[in-house]
């Protein structure tokens, strides 16, 4: 399970560490008054950095509701790159003339944050990588192919007044552009030997032309026509479905039927068998990046398939017990083909789906105030993943907007509900939203107090790895008293610990997607079609994955030392509230800011 935050996470950071048509979209430098402290200049520096990412970013709910914006942004046009790398070079510029050390200390944790940023996007542009990224341009798992239809039928594309409807249109038009032009961007990429698996190709394929086997009036483009407010005049209602029909049909469409022919005649004849990085030209350069950008560790492939089998090895024990505990007496392998198959691990129905993790969301509740100070103002919910349930994975997570009213929504996938077992589901409760991702992301969000930076960032290891110690918290929240959800937790654990052996495998080992299928088949009881959706995900998405386990290990870390260090005056409310209280960090900054911590004594500190 991901977040959007990238979500959250994910995709979004990903696009603006990839590569809009004019330079204008660059903004300037900034310029700072002498008399200005250096917390102001960082907050002035700061917001004119969001400022500058929103409007650079494609799928961004702040650049929808500014006039003066580019209703769309292509990711992939030579105007994104020149903006983004002008920006992060005036950015850095500005950034050191401020003196870190006069900073109190959230401003002083922002400038660590916004440091590491920066660097990783200008370190991309030294070494060429932003264009090999540029140049090998597909994600079936969170492509704009995919996650613009959600962004238009499901997510925060504003759709309120005629206005709105009309830079829908614009925003149309710029996804259209944005089809032709990552066309363009991968027939470079084969002229210059930059070829992406055929794994990846196939699944692209697939969900082409699913895309165009829906009529355009049921399409998630159209969805937004489907709730004209009652408030828009006849003329107004007829002339936009008239716009919007003709937009579909003559621009975004065509679109996909060019992806189509170019991904089946063009691409899949010269895609690569192999599905890892190591096989594309500059492939182990980039994979390195990828895992450190991710990871936010400096910890290289072979330590991290190292700490896989150790994990796998430790969590396969604990797996035997509850399998000996239930009674079941066959061996491990059959255990989890048992979980696979019995019909009574499976819900028949989406709304029987729901009301489970309804039941299971009251039941976290009460347990919440022994660990946690604060909770989100915000309410969570479940529902339904909006478009191509039966080509995606399991589902992801997304904040409203931090009104304190809007929900966080988990949207699940409830195609092929005989794949989502139940075992699994007090796990993703906690990991997906109370007190997962719906706590981290959110609290963040609902503080005010807190730069743009701190409040709206992302972090991989941060965000997911806290999502996996969440799930950890289940014992003392009163979760998994049923056997079978304890089993479902470690089936969970147990996939983000396989993570980092078939990522790194595939990646950096030269494993095959038949030998990462087969090691995560032999240890965890996912179902086969859900396995290879992971597997083609960590083929497209590299290092992503290895972000949670090593996230969630430092989380562990870190509160054990805090304990130890602080004896009886450990509280572990305290100790969420540090983790917690300035947004997702690199890893090296939560740490340095937890051991600052304890060495001013613990407690319930100003964050």
């Amino acid at each position: 399970m991901h977040a959007s935050t990238q979500f959250l996470h994910s995709r979004r950071h990903a696009l603006m560490l990839l590569g809009s048509s004019a330079l204008s979209l660059a903004l300037p430098a900034p310029a700072f008054a002498a008399a200005d402290s250096p917390a102001v200049r960082l907050r002035a520096l700061l917001d004119l950095s969001e400022a500058a990412d929103a409007r650079l970013d494609p799928l961004s709910a702040a650049r929808q509701a500014e006039a003066a914006a580019p209703a769309f942004v292509d990711p992939l046009s030579d105007g994104y790159v020149a903006a983004l790398k002008a920006n992060k070079q005036a950015e850095w510029q500005a950034l050191q003339a401020i003196d870190r050390s006069a900073l109190p200390p959230v401003e002083r944790i922002a400038y660590d944050v916004f440091r590491y940023q920066i660097r990783q996007t200008l370190t991309l542009f030294e070494t060429g990588l932003f264009d090999v990224q540029r140049m090998a341009p597909f994600d079936p798992s969170f492509g704009l192919q995919v996650e613009f239809p959600d962004f238009v039928s499901g997510g925060p594309a504003p759709f309120a007044t005629v206005a709105d409807y009309e830079r829908g249109l614009e925003r149309l038009d710029g996804f259209a552009g944005y089809l032709e032009n990552a066309v363009a961007q991968a027939r470079r990429g084969l002229a210059e030997g930059y070829r992406q698996p055929r794994i990846v190709i196939e699944n692209l394929l697939r969900q082409v032309d699913a895309v165009l086997a829906i009529p355009v009036e049921k399409s998630a483009f159209w969805s937004a026509i489907d709730r004209l407010p009652d408030s828009f005049g006849a003329a107004d209602r007829d002339r936009l479905r008239a716009a919007y029909k003709a937009r579909i049909t003559d621009r975004v469409y065509p679109g996909y039927r060019l992806w189509q022919r170019f991904l089946k005649d063009s691409y899949l004849p010269v895609a690569t068998p192999e599905p890892g990085r190591w096989a594309m030209k500059d492939g182990e350069r980039l994979y390195a990046w990828e895992l450190a950008r991710h990871t936010t560790t400096t910890r290289g492939a072979d330590d991290i398939h190292a700490l896989g089998l150790s994990e796998v090895a430790r969590i396969r024990q604990e797996m035997e017990s509850v399998r000996m505990k239930v009674g079941f007496s066959s061996d491990l392998k059959a255990f989890f083909e048992h979980v696979r198959t019995d019909p009574k691990f499976y819900c028949k129905t989406p709304d029987e789906l729901l009301g489970r993790f309804k039941a299971i969301e009251a039941r976290i509740w009460p347990g919440i105030s022994r660990l946690f100070h604060d909770r989100p103002k915000a309410p969570f919910t479940v529902q339904p993943l909006p478009a191509l349930g039966d080509q995606r994975g399991t589902g992801y997570y997304r904040p409203g907007p931090p009104d304190g009213k809007s929900p966080g929504i988990l949207f699940f996938n409830m195609s092929m509900l005989d794949t989502r077992p139940i075992p699994t589901l007090e796990t993703l409760t906690l990991h997906e939203g109370i007190p997962g991702h719906h706590f981290q992301i959110t609290l963040a969000r609902e503080n005010a107090a807190l730069p743009p930076l701190l409040r709206f960032g992302s972090a991989t290891a941060f965000t997911e790895g806290w999502g996996l110690y969440a799930e950890s918290l289940g014992p003392e929240l009163g979760m998994f008293s049923d056997p079978m959800q304890l089993f479902g937790h470690l089936d969970m654990e147990m996939l983000r610990a396989v993570r980092l052996v078939v990522d790194t495998g595939i990646h950096a080992k030269r494993w095959d997607r038949d030998q990462a299928i087969a090691f995560m088949l032999d240890n965890t009881s996912m179902a086969r079609r859900d396995v290879e959706v992971e597997i083609d995900r960590y083929i497209a998405y590299p290092g992503q994955a290895c972000a949670y386990k090593i996230g969630e290990l430092k989380f562990r870390e870190l509160r054990a030392r805090s304990a130890s260090a602080l004896g009886p005056r450990f509280d572990p409310r305290d100790y969420h509230d540090q983790t917690l209280g300035t947004g997702a960090l690199p890893m090296d900054v939560l740490e340095a800011k937890i051991d600052a911590w304890i060495a001013a004594g613990g407690g319930r500190q100003s964050t």
